[in-house]
């Protein structure tokens, strides 16, 4: 088995290394809070529309003619998508908990960070982005869900 150069070596193994970050990256599924909660929040009105479309179908039936077999699926239908609507609003207070945790924790990481004697001025302006994540997580967090 022929040796390589150190040089070679180097490079061989770098970018094997960038290889196997790359792929682990594009096989991660991790999404940060905030596009855990839009995604719920999204799923949640899918689920908001097929309820509202199945609870029209049950009372659209015609009471002289429907069958007992249609009256029983509807509902069925009705039941199911309360079902996935209940999953998705745990999922969405979930993921904004986790959005305000996230950002509240970001701004201790960040104040805590700061060196002793930091002027004021200087201080604020480290904090300044931190803040500004915490109230847009509080904010979406305590907004009401808003479909289109």
């Amino acid at each position: 088995m022929k040796r390589l150069v150190p040089a070679k070596r180097l490079v061989l193994t770098g970018a094997l290394c960038a290889t196997l970050a790359l792929s682990t990256a594009a096989c991660s599924d991790d999404e940060s809070p905030e596009e855990a909660a839009t995604s719920a929040a999204t799923e949640l009105c899918g689920d908001i529309d097929d309820l509202q479309a199945d609870i029209a179908k049950l009372t659209g039936l015609d009471p002289a003619s429907a069958t007992k077999e249609q009256v029983q699926d509807a509902y069925g239908d009705i039941r199911d998508d309360w079902n996935d609507a209940k999953e998705h609003i745990t999922a969405l207070s979930s993921a904004k908990e986790d959005a305000v945790t996230g950002a509240a924790d970001g701004l201790k990481r960040a104040y805590e960070d700061i060196p002793d004697g930091t002027p004021v001025p200087e201080i604020l302006t480290r904090l300044k982005p931190e803040l500004e994540k915490l109230v847009d997580s509080v904010t979406q967090g305590s907004s009401d869900l808003k479909c289109p």
